[in-house]
């Protein structure tokens, strides 16, 4: 739900969005998921001191990104693919709570639909697996993928598209 006086809109990543979006995963990942994964873990998934704008650019244009704006700051951002897999949902801390995530879903569902994907996927983080859930996913299994030399938890989850 969105606090009232706000809206979320979504659209089409640009490349200007290249340092918001990267601002938001790493404060997503250094702030919000904190919570679930310690120190050592959220250096290594966070990596700050190895992205680079222009990489993370190219990444985020070749995957068919999608940004949340809130009253003009970019509050968001998620992809998905045509085999329907969810590389990236990350919703900065300053907007946790206020529908942007929920929105991005609806959004990239549609695009997943479009591309004729039978099913969403991702491999959510302890911290976003709840969000999934409540949005009808299933957790199909439970991963432990290294990242930088460090053992993560995540979960392999998916939802059936109608």
């Amino acid at each position: 739900m969105t606090i009232p006086g706000e809206s979320v809109t979504v659209r089409a990543y640009a490349p200007q969005d290249a340092p918001s979006t990267l601002a938001v995963f790493l404060d997503a990942v250094t702030t919000t998921a904190s919570q679930h994964y310690s120190p050592e873990q959220i250096a290594a998934w966070s990596a700050p001191e190895e992205r680079d704008v222009e990489e993370w650019n190219l990444a985020r244009a070749g995957r068919g990104t999608v940004v949340a704006v809130v009253e003009g700051d970019v509050a968001g951002f998620s992809d998905v693919n045509a085999d329907g897999y969810i590389d990236m949902m990350f919703v900065s801390p300053r907007f946790g709570r206020r529908g942007v995530a929920s929105t991005l879903l609806g959004a990239i569902e549609r695009r997943a639909k479009s591309l004729t994907a039978a099913t969403l996927w991702t491999n959510a983080s302890i911290t976003a697996r709840p969000f999934f859930e409540q949005h009808g996913f299933v957790v199909e299994a439970k991963q432990h993928p290294v990242s930088r030399g460090v053992r993560m938890t995540n979960y392999r989850m998916a939802k059936q598209l109608s």
